[in-house]
């Protein structure tokens, strides 16, 4: 027998529910609206516009696409983009497959030794790699000692090189789960029908694991493609899409600037592309297992297990090459921009005598954003999970937005954008902060989200049912659950928000420069003593996140992927 009363409260609860998350959805979808779809709406309408008349005209693209000097730019990013993700695939699947089927001692020191690879910034690898094998390297004068010559580090193969060992862990963590996942009886079951090692490998368990290789080497294209330091420190006059968009913006002041935006925009139509490319691979085809009968590393020794072992650390030692290199210089004694040998801390001394302000900049901007992350990607992660609905669709799909955008062009779509009355940021915090919020979102959302799904809805209901608000229930109940994503998420954006130099460049004036700016500025300066100093500063920041972010995760890949 129904109860009138007790019905009518659950029907209240149910709508009450309903009318809080919609607000909640219609908030996220306005602020993506505000901070994302305009400003990139108004960098691909001015796209199609002509710099004095103002009217409909596709001669930019037409220009981009015939000239030499753009076309150069195009095929030289192809080039690096593609270079750095067959580099990642070849390192990261060689060290997942050695690690998930073969006993190798120190396997969790190497995935931590990657991941710090994976978390440091990319221009700090080329800024070390300059240190090591530019013209004045220490390994390029030992090699003149010798009276033998190297190949200079700048150019295409430097680049190829950075996001090689920059990016290879994303192919690494992604590989090695699914190889530890796969059911032993199919690689078995070829090996009894007479297959080699290695046709087993190619004909087998490499199409078993071809979604999670796909998805590392299209994450390692896109951010290679959208890479701006590491081109413009290491590629000298090799230029790519990324360094000609922002030198065609500072070029472009004293008008619209319509050349970068259509450069942008073919970034963005590149990036889009490689993902579309990649899900259309993986379309036809079933990648399911049941999980069951998994295979166990198998104890290597003699020659192949020195092998396998020298491969994995060596890969290793080439990734963290970078950071052993900034810490080591940030600690020699320095006569100005001079190193003058021996050891010291004049290099930290003027760090704080000279740019105390640059590295406040740089925690504050990143906290407050960080904030606003954990905040906002608590209760999108919410509405994205729990809501099964076209809006909550829509959510989700803004938020991959971010992941092919290159901070250049969501740069110069801010500047477009928020210029006029009372969005006029241009110069202010806030313009840093709000960019920063919105390029690392989707880190919150998708290590929230990740915890989220595998929390029971029927544990809200029963706190409803108690009389809890829903409020009440998500905030009591929920929230505690979902701590360790949280946490994980707010270390991921904080990270990579202290590490961000694409997007901040075109946004900094002198009272609001970052870190990332600071470093990019003293590298093109010579002034690698400070340079040093205030990137093991980000290093130092950046592994004390790391630390937090394996102490709350469950798994590497879960946070880090």
């Amino acid at each position: 027998m129904t109860v009138p009363g007790v019905m009518s409260l659950a029907r209240w609860r149910s709508k009450a529910r309903l009318d809080v998350w919609s607000l909640v959805m219609l908030g996220a979808i306005g602020l993506l609206g505000l901070l994302l779809v305009w400003p990139i709406g108004q960098v691909l309408v001015l796209g199609f516009l002509d710099a004095q008349t103002q009217t409909f005209t596709l001669s930019n693209y037409q220009k981009i696409l015939t000239h030499p000097y753009y076309l150069g730019a195009l095929k030289n990013t192809l080039i690096v983009g593609g270079g750095g993700m067959l580099g990642a695939c070849l390192l990261g699947v060689s060290l997942a497959y050695c690690t998930a089927r073969f006993v190798v001692r120190g396997r969790s020191v190497i995935a931590t030794l990657a991941v710090l690879a994976l978390v440091s910034p990319p221009f700090i690898g080329a800024y070390s790699w300059v240190m090591v094998a530019g013209n004045n390297g220490w390994l390029t004068q030992n090699i003149k000692t010798l009276g033998l010559t190297m190949p200079t580090i700048y150019g295409a193969h430097g680049i190829i090189l950075v996001f090689s060992l920059k990016f290879f862990p994303f192919v690494y963590l992604m590989t090695e789960t699914a190889l530890r996942n796969i059911n032993r009886a199919y690689e078995e079951a070829a090996e009894n029908l007479g297959c080699s090692a290695t046709a087993r490998f190619f004909k087998v368990t490499l199409p078993l694991v071809f979604p999670a290789v796909s998805s590392g080497a299209i994450l390692s294209f896109v951010l290679s493609i959208a890479d701006f330091g590491t081109p413009s420190i290491i590629g000298r006059d090799y230029r790519t899409l990324s360094t000609v968009a922002y030198n065609q913006y500072t070029s472009e002041m004293g008008g619209p600037p319509t050349m970068a935006v259509s450069i942008s925009m073919l970034m963005i139509l590149i990036a889009m592309l490689a993902v579309l490319l990649q899900r259309y691979l993986m379309g036809p085809r079933r990648y399911a297992g049941a999980l069951t009968n998994l295979s166990v590393p198998k104890p290597c020794r003699g020659a192949f297990g020195v092998a396998v072992h020298a491969l994995c650390y060596s890969i290793a030692a080439l990734a963290t090459m970078p950071i052993a290199v900034v810490i080591y210089t940030s600690f020699l004694e320095t006569n100005g921009p001079v190193f003058t040998g021996g050891f010291g801390l004049n290099s930290y001394a003027r760090v704080i005598r000279e740019v105390p302000d640059v590295i406040a900049n740089t925690f504050k901007y990143s906290l407050l954003a960080t904030m606003l992350i954990t905040l906002a990607g608590g209760l999108i992660s919410y509405v994205v999970v729990r809501r099964e609905t076209a809006a909550a669709g829509l959510l989700d799909a803004l938020l991959m937005v971010p992941y092919v955008v290159p901070g250049v062009v969501l740069a110069i779509g801010f500047l477009l954008c928020f210029q006029y009355g009372a969005f006029d940021l241009i110069g202010t915090s806030t313009i840093i902060v709000l960019m920063l919020f919105v390029r690392r979102l989707p880190y919150g959302v998708r290590a929230t989200s990740a915890v989220l799904r595998q929390i029971k809805p029927s544990i809200e209901e029963a706190a409803v049912n108690l009389g809890a608000s829903p409020l009440q229930a998500f905030a009591r109940v929920t929230v505690p659950l979902m701590l360790p994503g949280v946490i994980a998420g707010a270390m991921m954006s904080f990270i990579t928000a202290i590490n961000e130099l694409s997007a901040t460049l075109l946004l900094y004036t002198a009272r609001t420069t970052t870190m990332p700016v600071r470093i990019y500025s003293a590298v093109l300066d010579g002034e690698f003593g400070i340079a040093a100093a205030l990137a093991a500063l980000l290093l130092a920041s950046s592994g004390l996140c790391v630390f937090v972010v394996l102490r709350f995760s469950q798994s590497k890949e879960a946070a880090f992927v």
